[in-house]
C-alpha cells in the first residue's frame, strides 16, 4: 500500500501540480501587491478616493454597502488587466515569435458559431464531388 502512495506521489504529474499550486499562491501575492501598492494609489491620485467601503446608503433600515462592492470590481478589473499585461499578451507575443520563426503559418481565429453553421449547411446544399 505504501508503494502504490510513492509512486502516485512520484509521477511527473502529481508534482508538476504541487509545483504549480505553489508558483500560483507566490504569483498570488504579486499580484496584488502589483494591484494594492501601485495600480490602487495610481487611480487613487488621479480621482482623488483610493477606497470606497464607506459608501452606503439606506433602504428600509437596511444599510447597503455599495462601497465594499465598487473597490472589489475595481480590484477584479486592476487584477484582470495586470495579469493580461503582465502574462498573457507577453506570451502570446513570445508563442507568436516562435511560429514565425518555426515558418509556421499565424493562427487563424476560430470560426464562429454563425459562420460554422453557414459553412456546413452549404456544404451539405453543394457536397463537393467525389474523386
Amino acid at each position: 500500500m505504501l508503494q502504490g502512495f510513492k509512486k502516485f506521489i512520484m509521477r511527473g504529474n502529481v508534482i508538476d501540480l504541487a509545483v504549480a499550486f505553489v508558483m500560483g499562491a507566490a504569483f498570488v501575492a504579486v499580484v496584488n501587491s502589483l494591484v494594492s501598492d501601485l495600480l490602487t494609489p495610481l487611480i487613487a491620485a488621479i480621482f482623488g478616493k483610493q477606497d470606497f467601503s464607506a459608501l452606503t446608503f439606506t433602504l428600509n433600515h437596511s444599510t447597503f454597502k455599495y462601497g465594499a462592492f465598487i473597490n472589489a470590481l475595481i480590484a477584479f478589473v486592476l487584477i484582470a488587466a495586470a495579469l493580461y499585461f503582465a502574462v498573457v499578451a507577453p506570451l502570446n507575443h513570445l508563442a507568436e515569435r516562435k511560429r514565425r520563426k518555426a515558418g509556421l503559418p499565424p493562427v487563424e481565429e476560430p470560426l464562429t458559431e454563425v459562420e460554422l453553421l453557414t459553412e456546413m449547411r452549404d456544404l451539405m446544399r453543394n457536397p463537393p464531388p467525389k474523386a
